[in-house]
């Protein structure tokens, strides 16, 4: 069986689970969120792989522009990608990366460009690459801040 490398990162709003398959980035997620163990298991059964905590440059460079998006100077993230889903899933997500730093969507906006106004929080619930695609960017259709796996302070005071 295959592994999945994964390590920690402490970011000012709470500590990330990263992993990589392949050289990719498969994981970067709120380490202590309500769906942790689900992800996981998905991550793993998906992948046919397990989770083993080690290092690899792919992980260093991710922690490096995670500091950087906290700090301010880095304002979109490069880093390969390997996105665990079904094709809407994966629609959702590269649509979510489309969203320019700064700026902010609602669900029902989203919903529309994708034409499937009743499963877009579901899957954005559902992402397990989290700040790298920007789900935190994505409100409610009224302006509201709606929910975030990393809680509504963090998506309210430190994300662009």
């Amino acid at each position: 069986m295959s592994n999945i490398i994964t390590s920690y990162y402490k970011s000012p709003v709470g500590e990330l689970i990263l992993g990589v398959f392949n050289d990719q980035l498969c994981l970067a997620d709120w380490r202590y969120r309500k769906q942790r163990d689900r992800i996981d298991h998905k991550i793993q059964k998906n992948l046919e792989s397990v989770f083993k905590v080690g290092n690899h440059p792919l992980l260093s460079k991710t922690k490096l522009q995670l500091k950087g998006y906290f700090q301010g100077t880095l304002k979109k993230f490069d880093l390969p990608i390997l996105l665990i889903g079904t094709d809407f899933q994966k629609s959702v997500w590269q649509e979510l990366q489309t969203i320019p730093y700064g700026e902010r969507l609602s669900y029902i906006s989203l919903s529309r460009k994708l034409k499937n106004e009743k499963a877009i929080r579901a899957v954005a619930s559902a992402n397990a690459i989290s700040i790298i695609i920007p789900c935190h960017r994505v409100i409610g259709a009224n302006g509201s801040l709606t929910g975030y796996a990393g809680g509504l302070q963090a998506k309210k005071n430190y994300f662009n």
